[in-house]
């Protein structure tokens, strides 16, 4: 492995952390071991690979790789987002207690509510903005903070210092979804946070071609516990997989700083148009916590969300856009654009959407790195002729 160090640039180690040239032939990248399981020598003694669900070297290079960009001790990737967080989860007993963000991606909170719940884990979902409302949901035997900032698709963050003051001081875990942000713009284990987690498919791979998500942490004995979740439920990333996230990380600082640029001439444009009601992006200054987000992240992202008003206009918006493709998922080098309402939040309770804003009016742009001006032509030719 490299011998990056966290006081280095993000860069460096974005393009070095947990790889060396390969030792037999000097490939600059480390080889795809494309294989389910390693000869051993003899019985009893194998040269530190005994079957590729435990242990996998491509897969190693990612995790050394990512723990160096989010500056913690141990990196450890599974087959989606989704499969990383239900790690952490089943570290938990039956009869434990989570306490959420409500604002989260749909599929977590399905998992939640519809899966995990069902095993005697218990959620309350609370807006996290409000450290009072946070305090107040704990109890006895709460053992998870879990966390977006900023969250999708409403853009809302959360104070990561008093998160975690709050939840250690009930002797509970902190968890953070750092996909919008990547840490090129946030690092939650520098604010207190003891774990993060990734769906890789996003930002970190960047080029819309893998499925794939990983967490960060220091503690080794917790370390320990989630690789043996991991091991015993199989839910590992292939070494292709592995191979193509790590392909992405390698330019993150690059895309990301186009992201950024693009994000916020998205959102600035959106804001002025005259059919947008509301535009929710951390750097601009009418976001209500936009103090909050230049205090904790050094970059505000490719994701801005507008509402329109309702969902004939939203319907109309998106139909018309030619580089925006309509389609799921974020954080490609291509922009994307939907309705989360009827797309990533439609399995969320309507009651619960309307709460928190997810409206049928609500757009979600993942602006992508295209030529700006190119894309804002798009925007705007879209928008035009929106029903009343």
């Amino acid at each position: 492995m490299s011998d990056t160090t966290p006081q280095q640039g993000i860069a460096t180690r974005a393009i070095h952390a947990g790889q060396a040239p390969d030792p037999t032939t000097g490939a600059i990248m480390p080889p795809i071991y494309q294989t389910s399981t390693y000869v051993q020598p003899e019985l009893g003694r194998h040269l530190g690979y005994e079957y590729a669900r435990v242990q996998n070297p491509t897969r190693e290079a990612l995790e050394g790789n990512l723990a160096g960009l989010e500056g913690g001790a141990h990196g450890i990737a599974f087959s989606s987002g989704l499969a990383a967080i239900e790690a952490v989860i089943k570290t938990l007993e039956t009869g434990d207690h989570v306490v959420s963000e409500e604002n989260t991606y749909g599929g977590t909170t399905r998992m939640f509510t519809r899966v995990l719940a069902r095993l005697g884990i218990d959620f309350t979902f609370v807006d996290s903005r409000d450290p009072r409302q946070v305090r107040e949901a704990f109890r006895p035997e709460t053992r998870l903070l879990h966390l977006e900032t900023p969250t999708n698709p409403m853009m809302r963050l959360c104070d990561l210092t008093a998160m975690a003051e709050i939840a250690h001081e009930h002797d509970a875990l902190v968890m953070v979804d750092n996909t919008f942000a990547t840490p090129y713009n946030q690092r939650p284990l520098e604010f207190g946070a003891d774990i993060v987690v990734h769906s890789t498919t996003k930002y970190l791979n960047g080029h819309s071609d893998v499925i794939g998500g990983a967490l960060v942490l220091d503690d080794d004995d917790l370390a320990d516990r989630i690789h043996f979740v991991r091991k015993s439920t199989g839910a590992v990333p292939g070494p292709m997989d592995a191979w193509l996230v790590l392909r992405g990380t390698k330019t993150l600082h690059v895309r990301m700083r186009a992201h950024n640029e693009n994000g916020m001439a998205v959102a600035r444009f959106l804001e002025e148009h005259p059919a947008s009601q509301t535009v929710h992006y951390p750097g601009l200054p009418s976001h209500p916590q936009h103090e909050l987000a230049t205090s904790q992240m050094s970059g505000f992202t490719g994701m801005v969300s507008v509402e329109l008003g309702s969902g004939e206009r939203a319907k109309h918006f998106v139909d018309r856009t030619r580089l925006f493709a309509l389609a799921e998922s974020l954080g490609g080098v291509e922009s994307l654009i939907g309705v989360p309402a009827i797309m990533t939040h439609a399995s969320v309770a309507p009651d619960r959407r309307d709460a928190m804003g997810v409206t049928d009016g609500l757009v979600r742009l993942s602006v992508g790195i295209e030529d700006i001006d190119d894309l804002l032509e798009d925007l705007g030719q879209a928008l035009e002729g929106l029903p009343d």
